[in-house]
């Protein structure tokens, strides 16, 4: 019982964290995340693909994640030396903006 109660916890809590990095519908601009994704483009493609072995892709990645991610580097929560000073002037909208831009970008994948 007390696997299931900490379970309920842990599901609380990713929801709770989830509702406040949700990308609300209308909010985003998928154009004016196109042109601030410009400075995103030296490490991850100028259409999200990478272009070095350590960045990853960001092409058709979803909203809300590429949105949470940028809010922890933003903040400090999620460490990294370049994307810290990339994610730091960053306003909520262009967040939202880079967001719908990335999540536009159509992936396609073909197996061997």
């Amino acid at each position: 019982m007390a696997a299931a109660t900490a379970r309920a916890a842990w599901l609380l809590a990713v929801a709770a964290a989830l509702g406040g990095a949700a990308v609300p519908a209308g909010a985003q601009d998928a154009g004016a995340g196109r042109a601030k994704a410009q400075a995103c483009a030296v490490c991850h493609g100028a259409l999200g693909l990478s272009v070095t072995p350590d960045a990853p892709h960001l092409a058709g990645q979803p909203a809300i994640y590429v949105a949470a991610q940028l809010r922890a580097y933003r903040s400090g929560a999620r460490k990294h030396e370049v994307m810290a000073v990339m994610a730091k002037p960053l306003t909520d909208d262009d967040i939202l903006n880079l967001a719908a831009w990335f999540n536009s970008i159509r992936v396609e994948a073909t197996a061997p």
